[in-house]
């Protein structure tokens, strides 16, 4: 195995320094210019070959990749041999990073604007400034507000944060200024509908980590497993892994469209939109009535006779329970009725394939229900969660080998100051607990955790108050928010600090740019996204000298911090710069060196990664275990699994949420819930907005990037290959349905909504849901660089309503219906 790595090694190593030469031009079909030619900096460097360790940054995996660097110049990235997740590998966006770099529309270094109206079609007229004027400019502003005693209407809104280096100091940035918003999270426009639904039922408010390897069985409920599910490049890995084992891991598939997934899976449902949850309880229906339930896990009756038949009650003291909670009541309030039948009626999916599906699912072990935003992105999306997740119960699936559990924490060290010893009376005054602007935890919205959609209407209503200043990492809501327009016209009175590397909408209306390195220029640290359980953390080493004026994000909150008043100013003159951040946390290793022999900052950024296997904790036919350094031996109380493991209010897996019935009230009120019934994960219809009468679903493509691969070329002409899309992305229409509204293939159509049209290439394919639109949210773009500009179709957060699920607050990107015509 060693040779083979080092023959890896060096073939890579003589492929890519043999490439070396000369600037990168793209040509062919698209018509795309040669970039602009290196600038002295991108010159720099001495002759040979460095190979350097870095994190992917196209996506949240955090893949860890070699990047190949000679005469001063990137020109190779591959998948890091020695990263668990990279396995050496890398997907078809990993390569792209080169043009991340060498982006000819990249800021080159902070600018100011000069002319005070924002609009789409106002030019900013940036003019070049300092770094020392930048700062100046943001601390004195700062300063003005906490000054007046108005700190909270700053607000800090982070996309992707990669860790205690960048948007890991908000935290202390926000106790230390006195504003609630410090950490304004893009997760309520991502998939915080699943955590939510397992913070309902298992307790832990937080994607699952799975066990691929040993599974024998998945059913996936819309998570685009082979095009964006993360961590994708390992995704494909296991995906080989697991169809060529023995036994084979047999794999059910629910979508809306025949995706690279349905078609790769051993059987593919159709479902309609928004009605995962029946199908849930129509498989936990059969699992129940037939007796295919795990019973070391969740329980038996006492008499040992199934008493779970369609259509009766059951008394809810004859089912001893072990690990889970209100399985009688649940059968009794819900399940005994969501018969197969039912289901098909619901889902328009056969009986018979629903009944095949849940004895499939009910007789193998070990299998796992897994899910993201296809059943989530709902107003009922919590509740679909939950139904889903309560199979995993049922299959004894929950720490189990084969199975998933939760994401260990990395045993990072200390910082160097305290940020508790430097809050002066301002930042301790019970005046600066004040409402969020985007009022999660309200009572508005008392059960979410961040709702960055909510906060340009809410600045727009003055609820609770008006912003002053707001400050962008890693997101451009006015491109990816629904209903985008809102944000527009809320940023036009607001002081905006955009910190992109490129030129984006949000940009567009900055009254500072401040532009960050690229992750191939950058020293980051970043703990893995829930993966295998076990700790993992990686480090980006810099590559090149970065090629302009730019600066590490987490360097700018500390030379803002260090020109404010005061023991704040102090705590970040103590700080000082974020390699020394990384360098205190790296000290957590001394007394726990990784498995691959990383001790310190030097071995890390010598190895790129730092793990320690195995996960800590499994769950064996009913007991819980926990590792004692040589095998899972300890066995663990109840107290221990409710402290670690199952944090729910009774310690156990919840068929009746605790967590949910302490807003009866509130979810009544939103979603029409009984109060006794608020509890049981259940089926409700969702609320459909748009007015029209198809759905219209975006899902993300394997090249979309986070929405960053706008202005790459190759990943543009790469975004839909199953359809044939390369300068364009088609809208996916059914022949019948197209046919039936006069709309040809290939033609120009517009879709319509309550909010506004857009138009769209169509595209016949007889594999989508005739009652269904698919059009992935890739371009529409009226900034953020030349190849992204004005490129159709339309941007369909522009006709998406601002609707949210109430008790996770996920937007609601898959619940709009729209009309559609030829144009």
């Amino acid at each position: 195995m060693k040779l083979l790595e080092n023959m890896i090694t060096r073939r890579r190593f003589l492929q890519a320094s043999g490439a070396a030469a000369g600037t990168a031009a793209v040509s062919g079909g698209l018509g795309y210019a040669t970039l602009a030619p290196m600038s002295e900096a991108q010159a720099q460097g001495g002759g040979g070959t460095t190979i350097t360790k870095n994190i992917c940054g196209q996506c949240p995996a955090r893949c860890g990749i070699d990047v190949y660097t000679t005469n001063g110049r990137v020109h190779a990235i591959y998948g890091d041999p020695g990263n668990p997740i990279a396995n050496g590998k890398l997907c078809p966006k990993g390569h792209l990073g080169t043009y991340f770099l060498y982006d000819a529309d990249r800021f080159k270094g902070p600018m100011k604007r000069t002319n005070p109206k924002k609009g789409r079609n106002e030019d900013p007229k940036f003019v070049p400034i300092s770094w020392d004027e930048a700062f100046d400019t943001v601390a004195k502003r700062l300063q003005t507000l906490r000054d007046k005693g108005e700190s909270h209407r700053l607000a800090h809104f982070y996309g992707r944060g990669w860790g205690p280096s960048d948007a890991g100091l908000y935290g202390d940035f926000g106790k230390l200024y006195g504003t609630p918003n410090s950490a304004i999270g893009h997760a309520s426009l991502c998939a915080e509908g699943s955590k939510r639904a397992k913070q309902a039922t298992d307790g832990n408010n937080s994607y699952n980590a799975y066990d691929y390897h040993n599974t024998n069985y998945i059913l996936n409920f819309g998570a685009g497993f082979l095009e964006a599910f993360r961590p994708y490049n390992y995704l494909m890995q296991a995906w080989g892994h697991m169809r060529t084992k023995s036994p084979k891991t047999r794999i059910t598939s629910i979508d809306v469209r025949m995706s690279t997934t349905m078609a790769a899976s051993d059987r593919a449902l159709m479902i309609k939109p928004a009605t995962d949850a029946a199908l849930a309880l129509a498989v936990a229906h059969v699992m129940l009535v037939e007796g295919l339930w795990d019973k070391e896990f969740v329980g038996d009756f006492k008499d040992g006779l199934n008493l779970f038949k369609s259509g009766q009650d059951v008394p809810e003291n004859s089912f001893a329970e072990r690990w889970t909670h209100g399985i009688a009541g649940w059968w009794n309030a819900v399940v005994k009725n969501a018969t197969p039948k039912w289901a098909a009626e619901i889902t328009t999916l056969a009986e018979a394939d629903i009944v095949a599906v849940a004895r499939e699912f009910g007789t193998t072990r070990p299998a796992m229900a897994i899910m993201e935003r296809g059943p989530t992105a709902h107003t009922n999306g919590t509740y679909a969660g939950m139904c889903i997740h309560s199979l995993n119960a049922l299959a004894g699936t929950m720490f189990a080998k084969g199975g998933m559990f939760y994401q260990m924490g990395v045993p990072y060290g200390g910082l160097p100051v305290k940020s508790e010893d430097f809050m002066d009376d301002y930042a301790k005054s019970p005046d600066r607990k004040k409402p969020r602007i985007d009022l999660a935890g309200s009572a508005d919205w008392p059960m979410t955790g961040t709702m960055m959609q909510e906060c340009a209407k809410n600045h727009l209503a003055g609820k609770p108050y008006k912003l002053d200043t707001a400050m962008f990492f890693y997101t451009n809501p006015i491109f990816t928010a629904p209903d985008a327009k809102v944000w527009e016209e809320a940023l036009k009175d607001v002081f905006v600090i955009d910190t992109s590397p490129f030129p984006g909408e949000t940009a567009m209306y900055a009254d500072i740019v401040m532009p960050e390195h690229t992750y191939l220029e950058r020293l980051q640290d970043s703990p893995t996204y829930p993966f295998e359980g076990w700790p993992m953390t990686a480090l980006r080493v810099p590559a090149i000298k970065p090629l302009y004026d730019t600066k590490h994000f987490g360097d700018m909150i500390i030379e803002i911090g260090k020109r404010m008043q005061g023991p704040m100013g102090d705590y970040y003159k103590a700080l000082g710069n974020t390699e020394n951040v990384i360098r205190a946390r790296a000290k957590g290793f001394e007394a726990n060196p990784g498995d691959n022999g990383v001790k310190d900052f030097e071995t890390w950024k010598e190895k790129g990664v730092w793990y320690r296997k195995p996960y800590h904790w499994r769950q064996h036919r009913g007991e819980f275990y926990e590792w004692d350094g040589s095998d899972y031996r300890k066995k663990m109380t109840a107290d221990d699994v409710k402290a670690k493991l199952l944090k729910t209010p009774s310690g156990k897996f919840e068929f009746k949420s605790g967590f949910l019935e302490k807003h009866a009230e509130y979810i009544q009120r939103t979603l029409g819930v009984a109060p006794d019934r608020v509890g049981f994960p259940q089926y409700i219809p969702a609320k459909h907005t748009g007015g029209g009468d198809l759905h219209l679903v975006t899902p993300k493509t394997a090249m979309h990037a986070e929405g960053r691969g706008a202005n790459l070329p190759h990943a543009i002409a790469l975004a839909q290959p199953s359809m044939g899309g390369k300068t364009t992305v088609y809208l996916e229409i059914h022949p019948e349905t197209a046919k039936k509204r006069g709309i040809k293939n290939n033609g120009r159509v517009r879709l319509k909504a309550k909010l506004g049209t857009i138009e769209a290439i169509a595209r016949y394919s007889p594999a989508t849901r005739p009652d269904t639109l698919i059009l992935p949210q890739e371009h529409g773009h009226w900034a953020q660089g030349r190849w992204a500009k004005d490129r159709r179709p339309g941007n369909t957060s522009d006709i998406c309503d601002n609707v949210s699920d109430p008790i996770s607050g996920l937007a609601c990107y898959y619940t709009g219906k729209v009309t559609i015509e030829a144009a």
